[in-house]
């Protein structure tokens, strides 16, 4: 008997062995997947109380969002309607596969800048150079080859978004003036609006400086009602002025499209509006490899790869870069961790599937990804609902679009890019020197000529320098051992 429980004793250690590498294995292939679809990490333990605070917080960046992606739209040299299309993919996606709860990814300001030096007004080239960089990102990501993006140095995003801002600020000159006919390259740009002054629209010009002037006010209204008084009242002016400053976007477009739709109504035409849009959501199609022109003419995809040149490059490096940098600042100050590679996965997956939907190359936004911040979101499941208010926005408002005035858009383009001409940053550079100083330079001059000329020129400049001063430095110690 003892012998046959002795016996029975040993099969058992022989089993668990193969037990606990079954448990091992199962436990990997969890984590492995839970890592390819972070969904799965959150959703399980999702609760009531975190539903209540990502409907609030992807409600207010809806409201923030609408405003944003028909101004950027115009920056990119596109119908309006094509930043709408390029506001909701993310969303849905990021939900999925994103790792960063605060991340809102959605058109910006300097992809719009980028997109408008290479897609040249052509939808058709937009949204195929979407798919491209969503091709490029995605491939990047199962390659591993995130580490290339520590190439581009932070003086060199100094120089470009200092450059962006104002380059940025300077197009949209025209459309607060009320001017037509006027060039996209920065210089010329800059002159022609400024010897057209005398030509300005009275209304534009008005309307423009008003929008200005409101969205200022309303962006500093959220720093008062700290001083003294019932803290009960405090706390709820201070939510109001928060609430009013943060929908201060929406709030301005909505007022001035409501002014020009009577102005229009009553047949006196004083501002310059967006004009027709088109209605309803967009086309689920592949993006076009090839285009016919009007007069009957061809265009391969190898022309319109040959015409979109080093924005195949840059524009999928400075996509990932501004969203992955936006993505650790937001983990740093909220205590969690986020996968690299697998927000590099997300954004390009995001640019393909957008591409079916007539999007332009997208990224995290800094300004919207604050408001999720401030808001207090949960989950990425705020990013749905913001992706749901941009299609309703398609539905149901479209035909109020076309009453937008470009000068309460413009307003808006200004205000958001103006937070980017960081000047204590740039004081920080100055007072350092050397290498830092250069790149920034080089990449801030370059960046006025041609955007990624800026980027290019810095990362070579940044580049050559540190390879200089490491042969310097390898020469001077092989001599002193030489020597020795």
């Amino acid at each position: 008997m003892a012998k046959s429980g002795t016996r029975g004793r040993i099969e058992l250690q022989v089993e668990d062995p193969w037990l606990d590498r079954y448990q091992v294995m199962e436990s990997c292939s969890n984590a492995r997947l839970k890592a390819r679809l972070p969904v799965l990490g959150w959703l399980p333990r999702y609760r009531l109380t975190w539903l209540q605070m990502d409907l609030i917080a992807g409600a207010t960046v809806g409201l923030t969002t609408v405003p944003m992606a028909l101004a950027y739209a115009e920056v990119a040299g596109l119908p309006v309607q094509y930043g709408l299309y390029s506001a909701f993919m993310g969303g849905f996606v990021y939900c999925i596969f994103g790792t960063a709860k605060d991340l809102a990814l959605g058109p910006t300001g300097i992809m719009s800048l980028l997109c408008a030096s290479h897609v040249h007004h052509d939808p058709i080239y937009a949204v195929l150079l979407t798919f491209l960089c969503g091709v490029i990102q995605v491939a990047i990501a199962l390659l591993k080859l995130g580490f290339l993006l520590d190439l581009i140095s932070h003086p060199v995003i100094r120089g470009f978004t200092c450059a962006a801002a104002f380059t940025i600020s300077v197009g949209q000159l025209k459309n607060i003036l009320g001017l037509q006919d006027i060039p996209h390259q920065f210089v010329l740009q800059l002159y022609d609006s400024l010897r057209r002054i005398p030509e300005s629209r009275l209304g534009d010009v008005t309307l423009g400086l008003l929008c200005l002037s409101l969205l200022t006010m309303l962006m500093r209204m959220k720093n008062y009602g700290q001083g003294a008084g019932d803290l009960t009242t405090q706390s709820h002016a201070r939510i109001l002025l928060r609430g009013l400053a943060t929908a201060r976007c929406a709030l301005v477009v909505i007022g001035a499209t409501a002014v020009a739709y009577a102005c229009e109504e009553s047949g006196n035409g004083m501002f310059t509006i967006m004009g027709s849009t088109s209605q309803g959501l967009p086309p689920l199609r592949a993006p076009s490899f090839s285009e016919i022109t009007s007069d009957g003419e061809v265009i391969t995809f190898s022309e319109i790869a040959q015409d979109l040149g080093g924005g195949l490059v840059v524009i999928p490096f400075m996509g990932l870069l501004e969203s992955i940098a936006i993505a650790k600042a937001f983990a740093s100050q909220n205590n969690y961790q986020i996968d690299t590679n697998q927000e590099v996965f997300a954004i390009g997956l995001t640019n393909i599937l957008g591409s079916f939907v007539s999007a332009y190359p997208v990224t995290g936004s800094f300004g919207r990804s604050a408001v999720n911040s401030q808001t207090g979101v949960c989950t990425p499941l705020g990013g749905v609902v913001t992706g749901l208010i941009v299609l309703l926005s398609l539905v149901f408002l479209m035909p109020l679009f076309c009453y937008v005035p470009k000068a309460a858009l413009a307003a808006v383009i200004i205000s958001s890019v103006a937070p980017m001409a960081d000047l204590r940053g740039y004081q920080e550079i100055w007072e350092v020197g050397g290498v830092d100083l250069v790149s920034f330079l080089v990449t801030f001059l370059a960046s006025f000529w041609e955007m990624q000329y800026g980027i290019v020129g810095g990362v070579a400049v940044s580049g050559a320098i540190h390879l200089f001063s490491f042969t310097r430095k390898k020469f001077s110690v092989n001599s002193s051992i030489h020597h020795s």
